[in-house]
């Protein structure tokens, strides 16, 4: 005999969280992207989280996942960070950074490897522009063209991928500092006939 259960069946399914996010190098900084949505599954919960996380002076990441948990963890390597900081008596390298799980540097972490590379995209958003990205990336690019490549990377995921959405944050961090910005979504590119 089989026992049914009273409970509704979307209160057993495993949380999915859905993001989208990009970080990219140019010469001498680093642009990194996300859109704003926080989705549990089908339900959006926020719809407009900042999820570039400042870590220390021109330090950011990019969170994904449950954002709860993922903003715990940028809090505790914030708090490593200033620890390291005064210690060594300087602000801490991104590799730093990246090393406590946490000129402009992208790095990834998969399954424990440490690796940099030139540009990342992440989240569930990213199967839909993997295509655009690869067709679109270019090494050397300008600040700008950078920063224009993240907001149309973005602005893609978000009309194909139901969990991204909202507004688009982009943080631009070179020597001269860190320089967030807001794009609201009425104000992103589109690339078809609506």
């Amino acid at each position: 005999m089989l026992e049914e259960s009273s409970e509704p069946g979307w209160l057993s399914e495993e949380v999915k969280t859905g993001t989208t996010i990009i970080a990219i190098e140019f010469d001498g900084g680093v642009v990194l992207g996300s859109d704003s949505r926080v989705s549990a599954g089908e339900t959006v919960v926020n719809r407009v989280m900042n999820k570039l996380s400042l870590l220390h002076d021109n330090i950011y990441c990019a969170l994904s996942g449950s954002a709860a948990d993922a903003q715990t963890i940028a809090e505790m390597v914030n708090y490593q960070l200033d620890v390291h900081s005064i210690e060594v008596g300087e602000d801490p390298q991104v590799r730093s950074a990246a090393t406590l799980r946490g000129g402009g540097q992208v790095y990834v972490t998969l399954n424990g490897l440490l690796s940099r590379q030139p540009f990342a995209v992440g989240g569930s958003g990213s199967s839909y522009v993997y295509g655009f990205v690869d067709a679109e990336y270019r090494k050397a690019m300008s600040k700008e063209d950078c920063q224009q490549f993240v907001v149309n990377t973005l602005s893609l995921a978000m009309s194909r991928d139901g969990s991204s959405g909202g507004v688009a944050y982009l943080v631009t961090i070179d020597e001269k500092g860190a320089e967030e910005k807001c794009i609201l979504g009425n104000e992103l590119p589109t690339f078809y006939d609506q």
